[in-house]
């Protein structure tokens, strides 16, 4: 890994928005805290390759405990799609992969990229070439609404081929709070060089449709550009959006650009530029997913619409101190626990 963990076109993404990050918490092996951390989830989003060569994003699920990472340098996922999942096949050996583990609960989440070295009967097995923390920033709160089920139990519904965005694909989209995106870097030597799958969120409507290409505003973040640096030299990507009261979810393949004028980010407050991204292909997966969550709680520090006319400084000091450390990768595991709990509206529990 070089010496900053950027490649190439996210140091040139870094340089367009003016500036990258005041320092760099990615690192070529897990450490401790993200250890403890996987292997608490009941879901992990995974972005994978497919023979062509498109990302794919997808959701796996498990009991807590399914992902665990035997040494700094492994992730085991004990979980595998179902083979409705038209990620399923980009889940094989040697491809790249990027996981994002997320809680939305405590809206903590650490990215882990790298390859698949196996994958049998018991799971995947990944070399981790890139870890990293990311602020809780944009996540929209929300708990398990009932205990995860074996997702083996579920019976898949036939996947809907979605060719373009009809009125209930547009309905899902524009009223989406959060969704992942997987990105590939162009060929390259090092592990700042393959596929990644990075959370967005913001007020439900932040994505906007017309027709079959969505505007997505970039609102200030991180800096690392990780998946807009990723998009210069190759604009395939994948977009997966969960329905988190029914268990559906849309996985959208597609092509994306990016503004980096700032001038057209106006329409949406708090953006510092935007994406459009034009859809090529998409599945409907039914109750694709066992996991319900709650509604999400209004949470004043991480709105976007809360950050348009103050910035990140509308976290309280002590919350900014534990963001810059997450990113760093400098925190304790408790960190984001702690700007969870001191935010949490009564009644959000989660199980």
């Amino acid at each position: 890994m070089s010496g900053t963990g950027f490649n190439a076109d996210e140091l040139k993404a870094q340089a367009l928005a003016g500036g990258g990050p005041r320092g760099s918490g990615i690192r070529d092996f897990l450490l401790e805290q993200h250890r403890r951390f996987f292997p608490l989830l009941s879901y992990v989003f995974a972005g994978a390759i497919d023979l062509q060569g498109w990302p794919l994003a997808t959701l796996l699920t498990g009991q807590p405990g399914f992902v665990q990472s035997p040494d700094p340098h492994t992730l085991h996922i004990a979980a595998l799609p179902d083979t409705e999942d038209p990620a399923n096949e980009a889940l094989s050996p040697n491809r790249e992969i990027g996981i994002l583990g997320i809680d939305f609960y405590t809206r903590r989440r650490n990215r882990a990229n790298g390859r698949i070295v196996a994958r049998d009967s018991s799971g995947i097995r990944i070399a981790v070439g890139q870890s990293f923390g990311n602020c809780p920033q944009y996540i929209q709160m929300r708990a398990l609404a009932a205990p995860g089920i074996d997702p083996g139990q579920a019976m898949p519904k036939p996947v809907e081929r979605v060719d373009q965005l009809d009125l209930p694909t547009r309905a899902a989209i524009v009223s989406a709070d959060t969704f992942v995106v997987a990105s590939r870097s162009r060929p390259g030597d090092g592990a700042e060089y393959g596929a990644d799958i990075s959370h967005r969120g913001g007020p439900p409507g932040f994505v906007r449709v017309d027709g079959d290409q969505l505007t997505i505003p970039d609102f200030r973040g991180n800096r690392y550009f990780n998946t807009l640096g990723n998009l210069i030299a190759e604009p395939r990507a994948s977009l997966l959006f969960v329905d988190f009261a029914t268990g559906d979810l849309l996985q959208l393949q597609g092509t994306a650009e990016v503004d980096w004028s700032g001038a057209t980010a106006a329409q949406i407050a708090g953006a510092e530029r935007l994406w459009r991204f034009h859809v090529t292909r998409g599945w409907r997966r039914r109750a694709a997913t066992s996991l319900r969550w709650s509604n999400p709680a209004q949470l004043p520090v991480h709105r976007a619409t809360d950050l348009a006319n103050v910035g990140p400084t509308s976290i309280t000091r002590t919350n900014r101190a534990i963001c810059i450390a997450i990113t760093n990768g400098t925190s304790t595991g408790e960190d984001a626990a702690m700007i969870a709990t001191e935010s949490a509206p009564p009644g959000l529990v989660a199980r």
